[in-house]
């Protein structure tokens, strides 16, 4: 399964002659490979597959996003279940706090 979750690109740097940055998703910080999103700048968000950054998002579709994210994880919660379909510890509590 593939998740089209956008990052904020935080930082841009060159690593071997590509163009790379670090992109935080949340809080969690990870690598990617810049080079087929040459236009892109600090604070863009981008969606990121096997590594690649593959297209650039402006502020407010990255937001509409984030708002489908809420959704689908509170739709799991009220079934009892994460995204991944796991059970949740304590299911009744994870509904309450998702919405």
């Amino acid at each position: 399964m593939c998740l089209a979750v956008p990052g904020k690109v935080v930082e841009i740097f060159e690593e071997n002659g590509l163009k790379m940055g670090h992109i935080d998703y949340a809080g969690a910080i990870s690598r990617a490979c810049l080079e087929y999103v040459p236009e892109i700048r600090l604070g863009d968000y981008t969606v990121v597959h096997a590594g690649f950054a593959l297209s650039i998002l402006d502020e407010e579709e990255a937001a509409k996003s984030f708002a489908a994210w809420r959704e689908l994880q509170a739709a799991a919660a009220r079934e009892g279940v994460d995204l991944f379909g796991r059970p949740l510890a304590d299911a009744d509590a994870d509904a309450d706090e998702q919405e």
